[in-house]
């Protein structure tokens, strides 16, 4: 059963810590996007240098970096779902000296109340997913650790945000009418595929995780809603003005930690 999975009875076949190199290059924290539109952004509005890169074989990812008030900021845009993030964080062991990580993206909505673009601060994640299974013992939900130190910051900032529990799953094409009532009644107001498995890789390499999503598609009506028009980036998870949220959160929450 997949909720066996858990062992720390026994020694990982390959293990990042053993495999990284002498003197990687340091950040503060590293910021993760799944928006290759956010990525290009970032590169032409930042003075960034590329200090890494995981390797991958459906192609390389490069790792950025670029100082911002006072703080080394890496970056990088990872793949979608649970196992390649989740791969990228333990690649980065081998690439860069970190041990913070903010992660943003898109999310569906659970609630047809909560706006398109709005950001959603998840509390617990819903484990519909498999890799978390083998970082963390099993249980329904995991909770999001650093969730109130992000809605706080949301809050003091002015951003309009809203809290609640997320549905991670690797299945989006059989998030089923049973399964999206249940999640909901539950609690959850947002669907994505990563948070559970993110948070769990963090607590088991004792890393800080951190994250917040954009309010997309709309799951709560007769019919699924996109929400979107093509071309159309403001209110998305392609916009570019969540990466500044995200920039000034880890200044914030990098500050905290001194």
């Amino acid at each position: 059963m997949i909720t066996d999975s858990f062992d720390v009875h026994s020694e990982a076949i390959i293990d990042p810590f053993k495999l990284k190199g002498e003197g990687l290059p340091k950040a503060d924290i590293c910021i993760m996007t799944f928006s290759y539109v956010i990525e290009q952004a970032v590169l032409k509005s930042f003075d960034c240098t590329q200090i890494g890169v995981l390797k991958n074989v459906t192609g390389d990812i490069p790792v950025y970096a670029f100082d911002y008030k006072g703080k080394r900021i890496a970056f990088f845009k990872s793949y979608e779902g649970a196992p390649a993030a989740v791969g990228a964080v333990e690649d980065c062991i081998m690439a860069i000296d970190c041990d913070k990580f903010l992660v943003f993206g898109g999310a569906g909505c659970l609630d047809k109340e909560i706006a398109m673009g709005r950001v959603m601060v998840p509390t617990e994640a819903y484990r519909d997913e498999g890799t978390s299974y083998h970082y963390a013992e099993a249980s329904d939900y995991i909770t999001i650790k650093n969730a109130d130190t992000v809605a706080r910051f949301m809050k003091d900032n002015g951003l309009p945000y809203i809290t609640g529990k997320t549905w991670t799953t690797d299945a989006f094409f059989r998030e089923t009418r049973n399964n999206f009532a249940k999640r909901k009644a539950d609690g959850c107001i947002s669907v994505e595929m990563e948070s559970a498995a993110l948070q769990a890789v963090c607590d088991f390499r004792g890393f800080e995780f951190y994250t917040f999503f954009t309010g997309g598609d709309l799951l709560d009506a007769p019919e699924w809603d996109a929400r979107k028009k093509d071309g159309v980036v403001k209110g998305t998870q392609n916009d570019a003005g969540h990466f500044d949220i995200a920039l000034e959160l880890a200044v914030c929450v990098t500050s905290q930690k001194e």
